[in-house]
C-alpha cells in the first residue's frame, strides 16, 4: 500500500525538493500552496503524513495544525514542522498546536526520508 504525504509550502521550489526526495523514497506526494489547499486536500485524499511550512499565506502552518487536529479522522496524524524558524517558542507553538515534530531548513534529504519512515511504520 502506498503511503501518501501531503507537502504545504508557499515556495514551489521547496515542494519540488520535497516531492523529489520522498518520491524517490517510494512514498506518494500531494502538493499545497499554503494551508487552506491543503486543508482542503486533507479532506479528499487523507494522507498518511502531513509536512507544512510555518510561514505561508492564507493559512499559516500553525494554523493548519490547528485546524487538522479539530477533525476527528486527522487526531493521529502525524504532523512535521519543515522551516526555516528554530526559536524554541515557535518549536513550542508547533508543539501545543498538535505538530509531531519539527525539521530546521535547509535540510538534508536523509533527514526528510528517515522522519516518513520513522512515522509511517
Amino acid at each position: 500500500m502506498s503511503r501518501i504525504i501531503l507537502t504545504a509550502d508557499d515556495s514551489a521550489s521547496m515542494r519540488e525538493m520535497i516531492n523529489f526526495t520522498l518520491q524517490n523514497a517510494g512514498y506518494e506526494v500531494l502538493e499545497a500552496a499554503d494551508g487552506r489547499e491543503a486543508l482542503a486536500k486533507i479532506l479528499r485524499h487523507a494522507p498518511h503524513l502531513l509536512i507544512t511550512d510555518l510561514n505561508m499565506p492564507h493559512m499559516d502552518g500553525l494554523e493548519l495544525i490547528r485546524q487538522v487536529r479539530a477533525l476527528p479522522q486527522c487526531r493521529y496524524l502525524p504532523i512535521v514542522m519543515l522551516t526555516a524558524e528554530s526559536r524554541d517558542d515557535q518549536k513550542q507553538a508547533g508543539r501545543a498546536a498538535g505538530a509531531s515534530g519539527w525539521i530546521v531548513k535547509p535540510f538534508r534529504s536523509e533527514q526528510l526520508v528517515l522522519v516518513a519512515q520513522r512515522l509511517l511504520p
